[in-house]
């Protein structure tokens, strides 16, 4: 049988977007096997708080967010309505881990500016614009979009006949929101350097500049990809980049708690700045 060529574009886009799908399946479940020592210490040992809530729904939630992506790629679909169902449920999986990871950066940042509430106050007012916006950009592309399936056998998984370009104004959204978060994280840390004999890096690496640094990586790297590409890979690292988001920031929180049970331990050289009480009412457990 001959295949047209759009049903050879289709079906190489939804291989593609399966091996990324398996790809970040199995990079997650990697690192949730290398940290299962810490990770139970701190489920076990760390008193039940706000903080302790959020990194818990924020760790597992990629559980549920990864096995719809998997669902949608392995799955005959000959549904398009199902196609969209999943598609839908998989953007609000996405923008919710985006949002509750954004979350421990922005306490992070509030910590580190002495809990400034006016501070903590406007940063939130500009996450629920971007998260509004955002909500509103991505429902109203992907909701009356059109999704297909392969005419090829064997090649499972729902495909969008077209993407709009305007799917990457979250992103950028996103990565000026982050941009400002690592500013003010920069600012905090050369601060702290002039006031403290520590060295500049070492200051930087105790305000966790690295994983600002990676989240605004990828969501610039996204930007691009939507931009540049061509609509049928458009959205082939999206699902990437919001399992790294939780995976950032509840390695961060991971991290803070276990530098503040050993305060005097490898990171004594530091400029120890708390984060074990995270809670307004204690600053983060």
């Amino acid at each position: 049988m001959v295949y047209s060529t759009d049903d050879i574009v289709v079906a190489t886009s939804l291989q593609s977007f399966k091996y990324i799908f398996a790809s970040t399946a199995t990079f997650w479940t990697y690192d949730y096997a290398c940290s299962l020592h810490e990770e139970w210490t701190f489920l076990l040992r760390s008193h039940w708080s706000k903080m302790k809530g959020l990194y818990i729904v924020t760790r597992y939630l990629p559980f549920i967010f990864l096995a719809t992506n998997l669902y949608m790629s392995v799955t005959p679909n000959e549904n398009p309505a199902k196609c969209r169902v999943l598609a839908n449920i998989e953007s609000g999986l996405g923008i919710a881990l985006v949002i509750l990871s954004e979350c421990f950066f922005i306490l992070r940042t509030y910590v580190l500016w002495n809990k400034n509430r006016i501070l903590l106050a406007a940063i939130l007012c500009t996450l629920f614009i971007f998260v509004i916006v955002s909500f509103s950009v991505t429902f109203d592309t992907t909701v009356p979009a059109a999704y297909t399936t392969s005419a090829i056998p064997g090649i499972t998984g729902c495909h969008r006949s077209s993407t709009s370009h305007r799917l990457f104004i979250p992103f950028l959204l996103f990565s000026v929101f982050e941009l400002g978060l690592m500013i003010l994280t920069l600012i905090r840390a050369i601060q702290s350097s002039r006031t403290n004999p520590s060295h500049l890096y070492a200051v930087l690496l105790n305000h966790n500049i690295s994983y600002y640094a990676c989240s605004l990586l990828f969501s610039v790297t996204t930007v691009f990809i939507l931009l540049l590409l061509q609509h049928t890979y458009q959205t082939i690292l999206d699902s990437f980049q919001f399992t790294i988001l939780a995976t950032l920031a509840t390695r961060m929180h991971l991290h803070l708690w276990q530098v503040n049970r050993h305060p005097h331990g490898s990171t004594s050289a530091l400029v120890h700045i708390p984060m074990s009480d995270i809670s307004f009412a204690n600053p983060m457990e």
